[in-house]
């Protein structure tokens, strides 16, 4: 958190706030938060520099403020509000970009688990925005693909959706609602999936998104976009953090478990539970046991 929802809302809300700006100082206060160059340079670097674009690419912000790239990663609970100079600063805020027509840009991060980079060229780019698989709603992102890159994996289907190099951008709140939407067990072996399934899982991803998206995501914990305001969609969610509650397709209790490390929510009637090897071959023996005691 936030998701890609979440961060397409910041992008939406920060490019009709910021690009056209020009940057007459920048605070850093706290230097870790910048990862490439160091903080002096990347203050020197920005300042007098106009916004010009702001763009995303999975859960990453793409500022182009030219001839650099400021690519920022909000991770857990990062924040961008634009303000006016004189307006009170909230506690976290960790770097400030002061523009030529007195407002501020506060970057505010309770975690601070959040980080920001700024490069020339896309040989720069950190390791994990170049590593990033397609976009959910990419054209060219098809079932047989997704097929091909699946097809070794025995990870949980759940592990290998929130794997940034297979699908940019979805996290686990997301996950867990597509996986809900499309009738499949969380803990399934990707690589047992079936082109149908993908297909499925696939159309229910990009319709889960697209909605967080028209919703301005979800406000969990903390989120708020660059004007300040929650997201919508959390009131839409069918299954994450509902733990305990009647799934709203069946009545049956929603349950909670962890896959890849991640607290997960499922129906256990809707999305059924994978039968394990052992259990299948118990199956089996009681089936050919069962023949013999019929003869």
């Amino acid at each position: 958190m936030p998701e890609l929802p979440e961060v397409e809302a910041v992008r939406r809300s920060l490019e009709q706030l910021v690009v056209g700006k020009t940057i007459e100082r920048v605070d850093v206060r706290l230097p870790r938060i910048v990862r490439t160059p160091s903080p002096e340079v990347f203050v020197q670097s920005l300042t007098g520099r106009r916004v010009e674009a702001v763009n995303r690419r999975g859960k990453y912000l793409l500022l182009t403020v030219s001839p650099f790239l400021l690519i920022s990663h909000l991770r857990m609970e990062g924040q961008y509000r634009l303000t006016e100079t004189d307006v009170d600063e909230l506690p976290h805020t960790h770097v400030v970009f002061q523009f030529t027509d007195g407002t501020e840009l506060r970057y505010r991060d309770v975690r601070q688990f959040g980080t920001m980079d700024l490069v020339r060229s896309p040989s720069e780019w950190p390791d994990g925005l170049a590593r990033l698989g397609p976009e959910p709603f990419d054209p060219l992102l098809t079932p047989q693909l997704l097929k091909s890159r699946l097809a070794s994996r025995t990870v949980p289907i759940k592990a290998a959706w929130l794997d940034q190099t297979v699908l940019a951008g979805v996290g686990n709140i997301y996950a867990d609602e597509a996986l809900f939407a499309a009738g499949i067990h969380p803990e399934k072996p990707a690589g047992k999936l079936t082109t149908l399934e993908l297909s499925r899982l696939l159309h229910e991803t990009r319709e889960v998104l697209q909605k967080a998206v028209d919703a301005g995501g979800s406000s969990i914990r903390s989120y708020v976009n660059g004007y300040g305001r929650h997201g919508g969609f959390q009131i839409s969610l069918a299954v994450y953090g509902r733990d305990g509650e009647p799934c709203v397709r069946c009545g049956t209790t929603l349950e909670k478990t962890r896959v890849a490390g991640r607290g997960t929510h499922w129906c256990p009637s809707c999305q059924r539970k994978p039968r394990t090897r052992r259990a299948r071959a118990k199956t089996s023996r009681e089936g050919e046991k069962d023949g013999r005691n019929s003869r």
